[in-house]
């Protein structure tokens, strides 16, 4: 096996200390996912002011695609960057070697059959993920170009993850301000300026994420960790499946994040239809109202990213104290920064609601229940998605796997189809936080009973080292 050109003992994954080494990480990994999300959350503001109320139902109908492919993006990106530190802390290049060749291929070859499934079907799926007749022909103008976009997209979203994990954070976070600063002004031109409405966003969109995974591959030629050669890519067979079972976890919880838009958004609009709101305000309500929630999921998870390289490579050094201490502190920022958010959604959801653009009394009405209600747990939201990221991070697959989809699969799916039989579209607001409350119970019983299994790890290698 050849050597590593920086031992375990010598990297600063494991020596430095870890409040300055974690916000090393995870500022520009929060920063990246922020920026990342972004792309939707303009668009949403941008066609909200112009388009209006259905402009903002139809990118609502098109976002199950939207996490769908980040769910891809992810699957690849995580378990590529788990799998590359997991053989760096081991003290194994070669097989390091192996993940990022089989791992940029992946993204590369999941962007393009995705975008070919999307070009196939684009009506159907429109309509399975709720499109109402007067929210339909929005959908499918804004879809028809953005799609061009998702091959670019996903292989982008998809290698942010490994140029954080060979310690270039910054880079990946240039990548992300840079096509998000671009989308922004894209937007204003081409919607105020130019006025080409949901359309111009959809450019906007494309071009900027085209810019985006430029960046990133201008990145490859300075890789750290090892030279990157061409001779390194290829689909091999247990790299394939080793990338794929360390990122599962991350895939599962933003395929099951689809399904559950998906049932949302159909619930939304029965359920709409038999009330004083219609079928369109309640979808136009959730779109913003998740593009919101997509600020809170792009802090949670871009602290769980930022934190991703320094749990894998101490825990391939069996330096288990200092995976445990990881854990806790960026617990202690995660639900710092969820108390905020609890206190804006709470005191100001109008005010929130608003940025998004204007409405009829009706609209802001349902809306300000929405967030009020739906988002009321989201105080402790930072656990779940930290924990999924520390099992997957330490190779505890399963666990990771099963805390990822419990949220939204076990707990929420459920919840929307059975509440709302009682409740009707009030059973729709009352399913997040049950469903949230319950995970990070969930999250901490699971987090605890692996503190304890470290702990016993640890003190057997104490005991082999006397």
């Amino acid at each position: 096996m050849k050597p590593v050109s920086e031992t375990p003992a010598g990297n600063p994954l494991g020596t430095a200390p870890l409040g300055p080494l974690i916000y090393k990480f995870a500022v520009p990994s929060i920063i990246a996912m922020l920026v990342g999300s972004v792309y939707n959350i303009t668009d949403q503001v941008f066609i909200g002011q112009v388009v209006g109320m259905l402009g903002n139902a139809a990118t609502n109908v098109v976002f199950p695609l939207v996490s769908l492919s980040i769910a891809l993006s992810q699957m690849v990106g995580v378990g590529m960057a788990a799998g590359f530190n997991l053989s760096l802390g081991a003290g194994k290049e070669d097989e390091a070697k192996g993940f990022v060749g089989t791992g940029l291929t992946l993204a590369a070859l999941m962007g393009l059959v995705f975008t070919a499934v999307v070009l196939l079907f684009e009506t159907p799926i429109l309509l399975l993920c709720g499109a109402t007749e007067n929210t339909l022909p929005y959908a499918r103008e804004y879809l028809s170009i953005t799609v061009w976009g998702m091959p670019v997209a996903i292989f982008a979203n998809g290698v942010y993850p490994i140029i954080r994990a060979d310690r270039s954070p910054k880079l990946a976070m240039i990548s992300s301000l840079l096509g998000a600063g671009l989308n922004i002004f894209l937007d204003w031109l081409f919607l105020y300026p130019l006025g080409m409405g949901i359309r111009g966003a959809a450019i906007a969109t494309v071009i900027s994420e085209v810019v985006s995974c430029l960046v990133c591959l201008a990145y490859f030629p300075r890789f750290k960790a090892f030279p990157l050669r061409w001779s390194i890519l290829g689909l091999r067979g247990r790299y394939v499946a080793d990338i794929a079972k360390l990122g599962t976890a991350s895939f599962s919880n933003h395929m099951v994040m689809t399904l559950v838009n998906v049932v949302m958004n159909n619930t939304l609009t029965h359920y709409g239809a038999l009330s004083a709101y219609g079928s369109d305000i309640p979808l136009a309500v959730a779109g913003v109202v998740t593009k919101v929630n997509m600020i809170m999921v792009s802090f949670a998870v871009g602290l769980a990213h930022g934190c991703q390289p320094i749990l894998s490579f101490n825990m391939g050094a069996k330096n288990y104290g200092r995976v445990k201490a990881t854990f806790k502190k960026a617990a202690v920022v995660g639900l710092a920064f969820s108390l905020c958010a609890f206190v804006l959604f709470q005191c100001f959801p109008r005010q929130i609601v608003s940025i998004f653009g204007a409405g009829a009394p009706l609209y802001f009405d349902f809306a300000e229940s929405y967030l009020r209600i739906y988002m009321f747990m989201v105080c402790l939201f930072g656990i779940q998605p930290l924990s999924v990221n520390f099992f997957t991070s330490i190779g505890a697959v399963k666990q990771g796997i099963f805390l990822s989809v419990s949220r939204q699969g076990f707990l929420l799916l459920p919840l929307l189809i059975i509440l709302p039989l009682f409740l009707g579209l009030d059973g729709v607001l009352y399913a997040g936080p049950i469903a949230d409350f319950l995970a990070v119970v969930l999250s901490v019983t699971m987090i605890t009973r692996c503190f304890q299994r470290l702990d016993r790890l640890a003190a057997e290698k104490e005991a082999s080292l006397e």
